[in-house]
C-alpha cells in the first residue's frame, strides 16, 4: 500500500502541477481570445437565455431530458464540498490573494465549459433504445477519431467516480453530520445509500428529475446564509476586495495559517481549488449535457458558462467573502471547519448548522451527478450491458465512505480527476476550430 501511495504521489505532483495548470488555464484562455471574450461580453445574452429560461417547457430538437434538467445533473456533481471545504483550504493555504486567481480560472473555464458541451451535443450519438450519449470519450473518438484516447477517459472517469464522486463526498456528509448532530457515520452512511440508490436505479431521468429540484434549492439555501453574514459585514466589503487584489499579487501571511504565502501560493492555490470547484476542463459535466433537448451546440453551451458562473463567482464567491469578512481566515484553521466557523460568528449556533447541511446536500447531489459520470464511461467501455451492474456496485461504496478514513482515497481520486483532465484538454485544444466555428455560425444567425 505504502509503494502504491508513493506512486499515486509521483503521480498526482505531475497531473495536478505547474504544466497541468497551464494546459487548463492555457486552453480556456485560447478559446477565450478566439470567441472573442463572449462569456463575458455576451453575458447578460446568456443569463437571459439560462437563468431566465430555468423552468420553461418551451423545448426545440431532439434529448433524453431538458436543458435545465441536464444542467441541473452537471451542476449537482460540479457544486460539492469544493465550494464550502476546497475555497476554505485554498485561502488556508494561499492566503485571500489565492481567491482573485480563482475567478481568473472562472472567466476562462466559463469558456472552456462551453467548448466541452458544444462539442459534447456536436458529437453525441443516439443508442437504439432511444438514449442521447456524449461527451469526450465521443468527441475524442468521432471527432479527432482516436478511440484508444477515448478508451483512457472513459477508463479514468469510471472509476474517479467512486472516489471524487461517492467515497469523498459521503465521508463529508458523516462528517459534518456527526459534529453538528452527532450522528454516527454508519447511520448516515446507509441512509445516504438508500437515498442514492433510489434515484440512481432509475437513471438519467430520474437523476435530473431529482436535481432540477434540489440544486435550486440548495443553492438557494447556501447562499441565503452566506448573504446573511455579507449583509452584516456590508460595511467591510471593499477593505476585504481590496484585500483580495492586493494579496493576489503580493502574498499575505497570516498568524498560525500560511505564514509566508507568496504570490505563487495564492496563484497556485486559487486557479487549483477554481478548476476543482467548477470542473471546466475535467470533462465530466459535458457527459451530462449530452442528454438535452437542444435544437443546437451553441445553445445548450450557453448553460456550460451559467454552470460555471452560478458555480464559481457566486457559490464558492460566497463561501470566500464570508470567511474572509468575518475574519477567521487568520485562526488557523482549515476546510469546512474553517467555512462552519465563519457562519457562526455572524449566526451563533445556527450559522454550522446551515454548512453542515449545506454539506449534506451539496455532497449528495455530487454523489448523484458522478454516477451516472461513471456509468456513461463505462458503458462506453464495455456496452450498455454494465448499467445495471455499475449502479448496483456504487450504491455499496457509499456506506464504505461515511465510516471509512478516506485521506489516501482522496489523493488517488485527486490523480484519477487529473488523468480524466488530460485526454479531455488534448480532445477540446485540438477540436477548437470546430468550437470556434459554431460559436461564429450561431451568433451570426442569432445576430445578437
Amino acid at each position: 500500500m505504502d509503494k502504491l501511495l508513493e506512486l499515486n504521489s509521483s503521480v498526482n505532483s505531475f497531473v495536478w502541477g505547474p504544466p497541468m495548470l497551464v494546459l487548463l488555464i492555457g486552453t480556456g484562455v485560447y478559446l477565450t481570445l478566439r470567441t472573442n471574450f463572449f462569456a463575458i461580453t455576451k453575458i447578460g445574452y446568456v443569463l437571459k437565455n439560462t437563468l431566465m429560461k430555468m423552468f420553461s417547457k418551451e423545448q426545440k430538437g431532439e434529448g433524453e431530458v431538458t436543458a435545465f434538467q441536464a444542467v441541473s445533473t452537471a451542476l449537482a456533481a460540479t457544486v460539492g464540498t469544493g465550494n464550502i471545504a476546497g475555497v476554505a483550504t485554498a485561502i488556508a493555504s494561499g492566503g485571500p490573494g489565492a481567491v482573485f486567481w480563482m475567478w481568473i480560472a472562472a472567466v476562462v473555464g466559463m469558456t472552456t465549459k462551453f467548448g466541452e458541451v458544444v462539442l459534447a451535443i456536436k458529437y453525441r450519438e443516439k443508442t437504439e433504445d432511444g438514449r442521447f450519449v456524449g461527451g469526450p470519450m465521443y468527441y475524442i473518438a468521432n471527432g479527432l477519431n482516436q478511440k484508444w484516447l477515448a478508451y483512457v477517459f472513459a477508463f479514468f472517469a469510471a472509476l474517479a467516480a467512486f472516489g471524487i464522486g461517492n467515497m469523498t463526498q459521503s465521508n463529508s456528509i458523516a462528517t459534518a453530520l456527526d459534529i453538528s448532530f452527532n450522528i454516527p457515520p454508519l447511520v448516515t452512511g446507509l441512509v445516504v445509500a438508500v437515498a442514492s440508490g433510489i434515484v440512481i436505479v432509475g437513471g438519467i431521468k430520474r437523476i435530473a428529475q431529482v436535481t432540477e429540484v434540489l440544486v435550486p434549492f440548495m443553492a438557494a439555501f447556501y447562499i441565503l446564509g452566506g448573504l446573511a453574514i455579507i449583509v452584516a459585514n456590508i460595511g467591510a466589503v471593499p477593505a476585504a476586495l481590496k484585500l483580495i487584489i492586493s494579496s493576489a499579487f503580493t502574498g499575505k501571511a497570516a498568524f498560525g495559517g500560511f505564514a509566508g504565502a507568496t504570490m505563487a501560493k495564492a496563484m497556485r492555490f486559487g486557479f487549483a481549488r477554481g478548476v476543482f470547484t467548477n470542473e471546466a476542463g475535467l470533462g465530466s459535466a459535458p457527459i451530462a449535457h449530452a442528454a438535452a433537448t437542444t435544437d443546437s451546440p451553441v445553445r445548450q453551451g450557453l448553460w456550460g458558462v451559467f454552470e460555471v458562473f452560478i458555480d464559481t463567482i457566486i457559490i464558492a464567491s460566497i463561501t470566500a467573502l464570508a470567511i474572509i469578512l468575518t475574519g477567521v481566515w487568520e485562526t488557523g484553521l482549515s476546510g469546512a471547519e474553517l467555512t462552519m466557523t465563519a457562519f457562526d460568528t455572524v449566526i451563533p449556533t445556527f450559522g454550522g448548522y446551515i454548512v453542515s447541511i449545506g454539506v449534506l446536500l451539496f455532497a449528495f447531489s455530487t454523489i448523484l451527478g458522478w454516477e451516472y459520470y461513471g456509468e456513461r464511461a463505462a458503458e462506453y467501455l464495455f456496452g450498455p450491458k454494465v448499467n445495471l451492474a455499475y449502479r448496483l456496485l456504487f450504491i455499496p461504496f457509499v456506506v464504505i465512505g461515511a465510516i471509512g478514513g478516506l485521506e489516501a482515497i482522496w489523493d488517488i481520486a485527486d490523480t484519477l480527476n487529473g488523468l480524466m483532465a488530460i485526454p479531455n484538454l488534448i480532445g477540446v485544444a485540438l477540436l477548437s476550430g470546430v468550437v470556434i466555428k459554431e460559436t461564429k455560425d450561431f451568433f451570426a444567425r442569432e445576430k445578437v
